[in-house]
């Protein structure tokens, strides 16, 4: 954003210009905000040529008619050169004038009224080198835009005003085209007609419609004309979301319960808000703020409710603002559903039988709730409150004795309390228990891979603080042996950087670095055990089921070393038998899979060259039929793939 905001700093110290600027972002990302906090500081604190430098904002929002944008201009200088006006504002503390006010002024001025008999000095309408110009929300005006730039370009061109314009181009495109739609098409039509095009079969009736509208009412032309000659330079404003997640989060400082969790979350607040899929800082602040009254009502009702609750509340909370707020959908998609159990009864349905009416609530979870576990993932009260504005304290008593009953705080297994929960929230008299019953899990190697790690953490913290009469040395071990078991069963974890990060305890790197290593160690295997049994489905496929083989390939395989994981004599046997045509589909398939994939493959071209070798020995001697010809192409491609990463190792 600096060097955003120093751009537009050189272009006011330029000496002369006949070209204003653009600000060009979404909705609700914060464009006015920088103009008020960034860009008009800077402006009004910097001096040239004796000179301090004047800003005038207008915000075009609503403006119906041309008079109105110069009755606007006019209050601003008039009021700014009042003296009075000045000094009060300075007395105050005041930097701009509300508009309530302004309006009280200019029928102060209209009616005769002055102070202390000040006149107007006259001069200062003439000096328009230490004046810059604002005009916001140019795509809300309901004045044409055309019409609004021409009249802007009197200031830049003539009198060589400083002028930055802010707006959402990509809605003022949308703007220009919608405007006047049904008249559009009506007259469309009837020219269509006029010109013995309407009943024509070369197109369909739309796009001839479509094509004529933009032909006589190609109101984006004009704006780009225009545009190209009054705008010099247009910037994109798309701040960084951890940039300002901080100013944000400032207004809560008052509340030290809740500033401490959100900055502890801060993470899943910046993810759930790039999975919302919009730039709209507007609607999370407006989350966030719902999720105070939330939080308090919570700890109000139920302060033992566990950290993993109140994280699955906040990235619902915002997640249900996104989704009704920034017009994604209609109202009613959660309105029957009544509860946690039916949210997830929904999931299940539209998965195993694929019922295309619930296809929404499975995006929901899959995209907001991607790598995050949590038994409760719907909280009815949050949306009836985003959906109403009412907090039904009915809905809510109901939605938290459930969650108190299922899954929180004591019917949780000790592992997932400390896992979920601040260790601090369990009682003296439960600490021992909770600490045994774990410890018995770890041995046993009852739980995921890598909740043991996470688990050592804690163990590593309670000994270290003396909460627990085990030493590093002895819980390595046990931790170790454990592991070793849980290995056996567990799964794959594909994300476990990211669930490392969320141990929210203060660890000690030499306590946690062999138990990491001895962790990605082991996980490596269950990579290795993985891929190996999803080679024997794939490659078994060949050659009756080919259809599934391609489907599997292609969802599943191109970007992982799938032919590191399968005997290469059995998988000539089974490719030897699939017909000309299939043969032909693999080789081409292995091409355009090295060409977009070439680092994440490299694993298996030992195999790959190994597969080759084969192939040439079984062609040897044979007589030519087409299928030995495909074999031959095969090869060929096989050892395109192999040199590939020859000349890459020559090269290095």
């Amino acid at each position: 954003m600096e060097d955003l905001l120093e751009s537009i700093l050189d272009y006011v110290r330029s000496d002369y210009t006949d070209y204003a600027v653009m600000i060009n972002g979404e909705w609700g990302v914060g464009k006015t905000h920088f103009w008020n906090n960034k860009i008009k500081k800077k402006i009004e604190s910097m001096q040239l040529n004796g000179k301090r430098y004047t800003t005038i904002y207008m915000s075009l929002y609503g403006i119906s008619n041309l008079e109105e944008i110069s009755k606007k201009i006019f209050i601003e200088t008039t009021q700014l050169m009042d003296k009075n006006l000045r000094k009060f504002m300075e007395t105050t503390g005041l930097s701009t004038i509300p508009e309530y006010a302004k309006t009280g002024l200019d029928m102060a001025n209209f009616f005769g009224v002055t102070q202390n008999g000040d006149k107007l000095d006259y001069s200062d309408f003439f000096s328009t080198d230490d004046k810059v110009l604002c005009f916001d929300d140019l795509e809300r005006a309901n004045v044409d835009v055309i019409d609004i730039l021409g009249y802007i370009n009197n200031f830049v061109e003539h009198d060589h005003i400083k002028t930055i314009i802010i707006c959402n181009e990509k809605e003022l495109s949308t703007k220009l085209k919608s405007s006047n739609l049904e008249m559009k098409t009506f007259i469309a039509t009837y020219l269509l007609d006029k010109q013995g095009e309407l009943n024509t079969t070369d197109k369909p009736m739309v796009e001839k419609i479509r094509g004529k509208i933009e032909h006589v009412f190609d109101k984006a032309n004009d704006y780009e004309r225009i545009k190209e000659k009054l705008i010099g330079e247009t910037f994109e404003y798309a701040p960084k979301f951890d940039y300002i997640i901080n100013g944000i989060l400032m207004r809560y400082e008052n509340n030290p319960d809740l500033i401490r969790f959100l900055r502890e979350n801060t993470k899943l607040i910046i993810t759930t808000f790039e999975r919302s899929g919009t730039r709209n800082l507007r609607i999370l602040k407006h989350a966030l703020n719902d999720f105070q009254k939330i939080h308090e009502m919570v700890e109000k009702h139920y302060p033992n409710t566990n950290n993993r609750i109140m994280q699955t509340m906040l990235i619902f909370t915002i997640a249900i603002s996104f989704e009704i707020k920034a017009g994604k959908i209609t109202k009613d998609k959660f309105i029957n559903i009544q509860d946690n159990v039916e949210y997830k009864s929904l999931l299940v349905s539209s998965r195993i039988l694929m019922d295309n009416r619930q296809f929404y609530i499975k995006e929901f979870d899959n995209n907001y709730y991607y790598n995050f576990k949590a038994e409760y993932r719907f909280f009815k009260f949050i949306e009836y409150y985003i959906r109403t504005r009412i907090f039904d304290m009915r809905i809510f008593k109901e939605n938290m004795e459930t969650i108190r009953n299922t899954v929180d705080t004591e019917n949780l297994p000790g592992y997932k309390r400390l896992l979920t929960e601040e260790y601090w929230k369990i009682s003296d008299d439960e600490f021992g228990h909770v600490i045994t019953e774990v410890l018995e899990e770890v041995k046993q190697g009852n739980l995921e891979l890598i909740d043991i790690v996470k688990i050592y953490a804690y163990f590593s913290y309670f000994s270290r603080k003396g909460l627990i009469d085990y030493d590093l040395k002895t819980l390595k071990s046990v931790f170790f042996n454990g592991m070793n078991i849980a290995s056996l069963k567990s799964e794959y974890c594909a994300n476990a950087e990211e669930e490392l990060s969320k141990i929210a305890i203060e660890q000690i790197e030499e306590d946690m670095d062999e138990i990491q290593k001895h962790f990605y160690q082991l996980n490596n295997q269950l990579l290795d055990k993985m891929y190996k049994e999803k080679a024997d489905d794939l490659f078994k496929c060949i050659p009756m089921k080919m259809e599934e083989f391609y489907d599997r390939f292609d969802k599943d395989c191109m970007n992982i070393p799938i032919f590191k994981y399968y005997d290469v004599y059995q998988l000539f046997q089974r490719i030897s038998c699939a017909s000309n045509e299939d043969i032909v589909l693999i080789k081409e398939k292995l091409l355009n899979r090295v060409e977009k994939h070439p680092k994440e493959i490299e694993p298996e071209i030992k195999n790959i060259k190994l597969l080759q070798q084969v192939v040439d020995d079984y062609l040897k001697d044979k007589e030519q039929t087409i299928k030995i010809v495909m074999l031959k192409e095969f090869s060929k491609s096989l050892g395109t793939i192999v040199d590939k990463y020859k000349l890459t190792k020559n090269n290095h």
